[in-house]
């Protein structure tokens, strides 16, 4: 994730957290929510999303510096969460569903965007790739670039939901649950692209196999 332009930074974010790795979340969610509803949770979630982004574009260096967190720990970090999440897709488990219940599982809203939590608004793939892309350059300029492109990627999804809402609501169950579990697949490849890179950054020889 070094020598990154700004093209370069909004690619990494869209592959990492475009419309393609959301919107069956929200398809899930839009099947027991009106489409008022679902405009509203789109909206709270995305300006959610939008936040994170920014507060870890411009917090990035401070963050790793007192945490003492390397590149190469975020790597590895990112792709084992995701990796977990991706797995649990596989399966047919969907994290952050069926929790204790409290008084927000009571309202739509605060259920909806417990449930987006980890593939959409804190996504840990997305946050990792901004951490090590807020960090390629030390400036104050690079690092309202990468805000940018995370927010322009983040409008880019909240568009897409708002305007298939409709198309999403009436999406049959077993269809988002095979969508589901091929997403799940190549998603646990990711994640496992993202840990080898960070043993690699680490000196950890990796050869390629030959076929």
């Amino acid at each position: 994730m070094r020598d990154l332009t700004t093209v370069t930074a909004f690619v990494t974010f869209f592959a990492v957290i475009g419309p393609q790795k959301v919107l069956i979340a929200f398809a899930r969610l839009s099947r027991t929510r009106t489409i008022g509803q679902m405009r509203r949770l789109t909206m709270v979630s995305s300006l959610l999303a939008a936040a994170v982004g920014i507060l870890m574009a411009y917090t990035a260096e401070v963050l790793t510096s007192f945490f003492h967190v390397s590149d190469q720990s975020l790597q590895l970090a990112g792709g084992v969460i995701f990796f977990i999440y991706a797995v649990a897709l596989v399966m047919g488990i969907h994290l952050g569903e069926g929790e204790e219940e409290d008084e927000d599982s009571l309202h739509p809203m605060f259920e909806g965007v417990r449930e987006l939590l980890l593939p959409y608004i804190v996504s840990p793939l997305a946050v990792t790739a901004e951490l090590l892309g807020s960090l390629d350059e030390n400036t104050w300029g690079w690092r309202t670039t990468v805000a940018g492109m995370y927010v322009l990627v983040i409008v880019i999804d909240c568009v897409c939901v708002l305007l298939l809402a409709p198309l999403l609501q009436r999406t049959h169950g077993t269809v988002l649950e095979v969508l589901s579990r091929l997403l799940g697949l190549l998603l646990a490849a990711v994640g496992v692209e993202v840990f080898l890179s960070g043993l690699e950054s680490l000196g950890v020889h990796l050869s390629n196999p030959h076929y």
